[in-house]
């Protein structure tokens, strides 16, 4: 059977893996990164779009920053709608930080293009399908390609194939432990080919549900709004959407949003999930495959990049000086993070959406909760904090 040799094999080509073997290609460690998808796949696959300010350094301090510091719409704030107000969070005031909109498909391709000029190692359309040896001193990813069976041996495995991978499920059954909770909605999310109305995201709540208003570029809007968790996608014809989006949004008098063609249409379930540990023996975990959130407090993709941030600086050690200190603690010290990141997103998206059940008395609490972020320096600077990203939890 065919087979090669790494350092440290990564399965998946998200923005997590891909990091990650870039992030040790500066330090001099060698990767494979396997794909199950085509590289069209994955460049244009739309995910996240929000960056936080610490997001984004790492890019720029990497050397991957280029086209996301020349085409990124860097925001200073968001804006909140609820019940017929509008007010703005001035979150670089607050906090001396930003954040950037930067689709996670542009990320995908600025990382793919910094590997591939250094020579690095991504075999698309490998689809993995199953890790040996992880409580080896040489473990072993099998996958498939071009219709053979392949071998990939390293020293460890870095498992950021997200939620369906097949990483997490290399562990065996009661090491892990698991939190998840569902949430009794879903998001019918929309890219338009419309010019953003507005030049930050607003955030509003409304008696028919959560809507969401962003976008992608200066052409582009990326818009969202909340919908039954089995709702059908063949049920919004594009002049519902755009009706049930002026409905929600356009609270403010005088205001009116843009619209355009519809470009693409999906719906996302909303659900929180964490496993713990991160690693099991030379096994790895980062992204998707370990933690989801909702989207609303915009985590996900900043979570995946600060697990392998910390993977990096973990490997180097390992490799520099034979140090296993950090690797040691990598599970502990971004299971901090996450569990901090899947507080704001509950919080956020308890109250912004509207529940299972009409309940005039939560109704009331989020009106109260929402006008206290605009009237009080405090909790909007706490809002803040976690939105454009804390350096360190």
């Amino acid at each position: 059977m065919p087979g090669m040799r790494t350092q440290v094999g990564i399965v998946g080509a998200g923005p997590t893996g891909l990091m990650l073997s870039h992030l040790l290609h500066l330090r001099g460690i060698e990767s494979v990164v396997l794909e199950s998808r085509s590289r069209d796949h994955v460049e244009h696959r739309l995910r996240a779009g929000v960056l936080e300010q610490g997001s984004v350094d790492l890019l720029c301090r990497s050397g991957v920053g280029e086209r996301l510091r020349r085409e990124g719409l860097r925001h200073e704030g968001i804006e909140l709608r609820f019940a017929g107000e509008s007010h703005r969070v001035p979150m670089t005031d607050l906090t001396g930080r930003a954040i950037t909109v930067y689709g996670q498909q542009e990320v995908v391709k600025d990382l793919i293009a910094a590997r591939l000029a250094a020579g690095g190692s991504i075999l698309f359309e490998a689809d993995a399908v199953r890790l040996d040896g992880l409580d080896s001193d040489s473990p072993v990813v099998h996958f498939r390609r071009d219709g053979r069976d392949e071998e990939l041996h390293c020293d460890f495995v870095a498992g950021c194939d997200g939620f369906h991978g097949v990483s997490r499920g290399a562990v065996p059954e009661g090491v892990l432990t698991t939190y998840e909770r569902a949430y009794p909605f879903a998001w019918l999310g929309v890219l338009a080919a419309a010019a953003p109305a507005v030049d930050e995201l607003i955030y509003a709540n409304h008696e028919r549900g959560f809507a969401l208003y962003s976008m992608r570029s200066p052409e582009i809007s990326r818009l969202y709004l909340q919908v039954a968790p089995d709702e059908d996608i063949a049920a919004w014809p594009d002049e519902r959407i755009w009706t049930e989006l002026r409905a929600r949004l356009e609270t403010v008098p005088g205001w009116s949003l843009n619209e355009g063609p519809i470009l693409e249409k999906s719906i996302t379930p909303m659900r929180s999930f964490v496993v713990e540990p991160m690693r099991w023996e030379r096994l790895f975990l980062a992204g998707d495959a370990v933690h989801i959130v909702p989207p609303t407090g915009a985590k996900g993709m900043n979570l995946a990049l600060a697990d392998v941030a910390l993977l990096g600086d973990a490997f180097a050690a390992w490799y520099d000086a034979g140090r296993t200190d950090l690797l040691d603690s990598y599970s502990a010290t971004a299971l901090r993070r996450v569990w901090r990141a899947q507080h704001f997103s509950w919080w956020m998206t308890s109250m912004l959406h509207r529940l299972e059940r009409d309940d005039p008395y939560e109704t009331k609490l989020q009106t109260a909760t929402l006008r206290y972020v605009a009237t009080s320096e405090a909790y909007a600077r706490s809002l803040s904090e976690n939105y454009v990203g804390l350096p360190e939890v």
